[in-house]
């Protein structure tokens, strides 16, 4: 290096400390600005003086010294942070990859013969991986509200015995702990996707979470529900679109299929797409499933019941297994 080169470079440090101290003076002075100060007009009358001064270069670096030190780092979950799918494994499965991985199973789990008569239909058709609900927050407080710590101890004999892998719900920061052992993914259900302290509870395990879509939570905000894991450390999420609440009262709940290729642009996380909670109607189940697919889900989750006509909760919408398998050879 040339000894000019050296001057330069030493006049260009020494002037960065310069304006490092005339920043720091500056900020200081933004501290003590009276109300009537506006910061507009302000940038507005430098602008015409380093014109007037011929320094428009000067000020057009200030201002993008300014914008860029407002300018905050992109979200964890965001495709500027990582521009690869994430693929979660359970086990043996891997939930985005690029084939679907379907989770059927019960809404509730009421008892180990009616969740094994799930089970093992589930096994005989491929299926690797089954929901049932152990926790079940409900709207009234007089409904099934689940079996709690017995019904984890039937989702983990129905893992023994038919080599299943599972998901449950859990409600509290508490329920980490206790159903770690039980459970394969932990499931936030769409009442409990602001719960940020059981957020950030999920997010100090590692395992696996399937995150709902809040009743009538906007994208942004589902996205930040997501943040809140990945910020603990826990990148192993899956997004699920479960329908929001519109005026619309022909289904249980309006499907947002557009969330779908719109969350698969934004993030780098899996979406998988719940037909049952989404629309509540049977009949339209599969057309949903494969519209579902056809817009870029990972998968689709759907409730199958024994004897529908008799669950604890979600009679009308839950499948019985004959159901099932007519849904199971419409969808793609």
């Amino acid at each position: 290096m040339t000894e000019q080169s050296n001057d330069i470079e030493k006049a260009i440090l020494d002037t960065d400390i310069e304006l490092l101290e005339l920043f720091q003076k500056r900020h200081e002075l933004m501290l003590d600005k009276p109300a009537s100060f506006n910061m507009t007009d302000h940038f507005k009358r430098l602008e015409q003086l380093a014109g007037d001064l011929g320094s428009r270069e000067g000020i057009e670096a200030l201002l993008n010294l300014t914008a860029e030190a407002k300018r905050e780092p992109p979200l964890l979950v965001s495709r500027s942070t990582k521009a690869t799918d994430t693929v979660v494994g359970v086990g043996n499965v891997s939930i985005g990859e690029g084939s679907p991985v379907h989770i059927f199973g019960p809404c509730a789990v009421e008892s180990f013969d009616q969740v094994a008569t799930v089970a093992e239909h589930m096994k005989r058709k491929g299926f690797d991986i089954l929901r049932g609900g152990a926790f079940k927050p409900r709207t009234s407080p007089y409904e099934f509200q689940g079996l709690g710590k017995e019904g984890l101890e039937i989702l983990l004999q129905i893992k023994k015995t038919y080599n299943l892998k599972v998901v449950s719900e859990i409600v509290a920061p508490e329920h980490v702990k206790l159903a770690e052992p039980y459970l394969d993914i932990f499931q936030i259900g769409a009442r409990n996707m602001q719960n940020f302290e059981l957020l950030k509870a999920v997010g100090r395990s590692d395992k696996p979470v399937f995150l709902k879509r809040g009743l009538s939570a906007t994208i942004e905000e589902f996205m930040m529900a997501a943040e809140y894991i990945l910020a603990e450390g826990n990148s192993n999420v899956i997004l699920c679109e479960r329908g929001i609440r519109t005026y619309e009262k022909m289904t249980r709940n309006t499907l947002d299929i557009s969330a779908v290729p719109l969350l698969k642009q934004m993030t780098h996380l899996p979406v998988m797409v719940d037909v049952t909670h989404s629309t509540g109607v049977k009949e339209i189940m599969a057309d949903c499933a494969n519209a579902a697919l056809a817009a870029g889900a990972d998968g689709i989750m759907a409730e199958v019941h024994p004897d529908p006509a008799n669950a604890l909760s979600d009679q009308a919408q839950q499948m019985t297994l004959e159901e099932f398998d007519e849904f199971h050879q419409n969808i793609s």
